[in-house]
């Protein structure tokens, strides 16, 4: 197959663009254009065809993840299905992201730590956490380690209870309202109760 034309990418370096005879069109790197040697009225065998449209696709889906993760961090099985949503196949969808956490790009575990973090900064309960990593889809061998990083759960409720109430003299209903809002929030009913035993202690029965 021959190639008719080679085009340098105006916006993306070291991308190239390939038009082949049959009319069809080639998305490259600057690396295979220098492996196989490619230039105009070069022409390609069915082989060597073949092995640049596969290295051509593995470069670019690796591109692509890679500027996926500029924007945010995510876990392996989050940038496979981001890949396969962008139109990836499956299979080297599945190798990226293996490739990703082999480099080090993506780690699982320090990942987890980060949404432990980030979520029991917000003031939000294990529960929630919970929810946050599994959504994620960070595998749960890592969920341990993370979750030894969360403040004193009690603490936390009891001072989410107080940025509620407002250090107001409680009533049955606020203390409802509080208490389901805690719930929500990913606190355990004996995390809630605790806290509101202490907050009624304090600010009076």
């Amino acid at each position: 197959m021959k190639v008719t034309r080679v085009a340098r990418s105006k916006h993306v370096p070291d991308r190239y663009y390939l038009t082949l005879e049959d009319g069809s069109s080639l998305k490259v790197g600057l690396n295979q254009i220098a492996d196989y040697a490619v230039y105009e009225g070069r022409d390609l065998t069915e082989e060597e065809l073949a092995s640049l449209t596969d290295d051509a696709r593995e470069t670019n889906t690796r591109a692509r993840a890679l500027r996926i993760l500029g924007e945010r961090n995510m876990s392996k099985k989050q940038m496979t299905e981001r890949l396969i949503q962008k139109g990836e196949d499956p299979e080297l969808s599945r190798e990226t992201a293996q490739w990703l956490e082999e480099v080090g790009a993506i780690d699982d575990g320090a990942y987890a730590s980060l949404i432990v973090r980030h979520y029991a900064a917000r003031g939000f309960g294990a529960g929630k956490i919970k929810n946050e990593l599994y959504r994620r889809g960070i595998p749960r061998e890592y969920w341990e380690d993370a979750l030894e990083e969360l403040p004193d759960m009690e603490e936390a409720a009891y001072r989410f209870l107080q940025s509620r109430l407002r250090g107001a003299e409680p009533d049955a209903g606020s203390l409802k309202r509080a208490s389901d809002a805690a719930y929500r929030r990913g606190f355990s009913w004996e995390e809630i109760r605790t806290a509101l035993s202490r907050y009624q202690t304090e600010h009076g029965e």
